[in-house]
């Protein structure tokens, strides 16, 4: 087994699918595959935001996340981001295969 990379993604990712993920090294994360983000407040206080419930067009997501980071950023304690790796793994699995068919 090889050493894990400095910015590797959580073991609980990785179990999805050990044979591409474990050696994969995180720089950013599209915001279409964040299944969720958990704020957790100095007060105790935690917020989930669920990302599959926004559908709205109007809404620039990234914009919004980046505001609530820096009103409440004093007061948050950790933030913590879930991966919707079942659609990781279909997307990367659909783009191989579309991939390896233009190679023929």
């Amino acid at each position: 087994m090889s050493k894990k990379p400095k910015n590797s993604l959580p073991d609980e990712v990785i179990k999805v699918w050990p044979e591409v993920l474990e050696d994969v090294e995180v720089q950013a994360i599209p915001l279409e595959y964040l299944h969720s983000i958990t704020v957790e407040f100095h007060s105790g206080k935690t917020w989930l935001i669920e990302m599959a419930d926004n559908e709205d067009p109007n809404v620039n997501i990234e914009q919004e996340i980046d505001n609530l980071f820096s009103a409440y950023n004093n007061e948050i304690s950790s933030i913590n981001f879930k991966l919707d790796t079942e659609r990781v793994k279909r997307d990367i699995e659909k783009r191989t295969k579309l991939f390896l068919k233009k190679r023929r």
